[in-house]
């Protein structure tokens, strides 16, 4: 996935600054992180068709299950699919960093979101995300548990 606002976002949150010049290392990387996790939470398509078919999703491991059980009424639709895909994947990773000791979001250059995990394995939900979306498989839940065990 290509996010290309992203990318600009990023290189204007560190535009002009030095280490030393935004004071200790960590400062401000919280913030940027809180943001980053909070833009790519959003994953409105899948929640308002989650909602439509009775499912809130709640950003818990158990709502993963919950999205593998649906009709996947989304495959009627080729352009509204890779979006759903796309949605299901960032998710995916947003339940996976809130929820996993160490899992963080990363984001490469140009704009492609993988989840980082404390060992350091990173995690392509955009595309476990699409693949759930296309064929059922991999089960966002199986994912998840492969992420919780490290």
């Amino acid at each position: 996935m290509n996010i290309p606002f992203l990318d600009g976002w990023l290189k204007k949150q560190g535009e002009g600054r030095t280490r030393g010049e935004r004071g200790d290392p960590g400062e401000g990387e919280t913030e940027r992180a809180a943001g980053i996790a909070e833009l790519l939470s959003e994953c409105e398509l899948l929640r308002v068709r989650a909602e439509g078919l009775g499912l809130a999703l709640d950003d818990s491991p158990a709502s993963l299950a919950a999205l593998d059980q649906l009709p996947p009424r989304w495959r009627d639709d080729p352009e509204e699919l890779p979006w759903v895909g796309n949605d299901a994947g960032l998710y995916l990773g947003t339940v996976i960093v809130r929820t996993v000791p160490g899992a963080r979001w990363h984001i490469w250059p140009g704009g492609h979101p993988v989840v980082r995990l404390a060992s350091g394995r990173e995690i392509g939900v955009v595309e476990a995300g699409l693949d759930w979306a296309v064929s059922g498989a991999p089960q966002l839940a199986q994912v998840y548990a492969e992420a919780a065990e490290g």
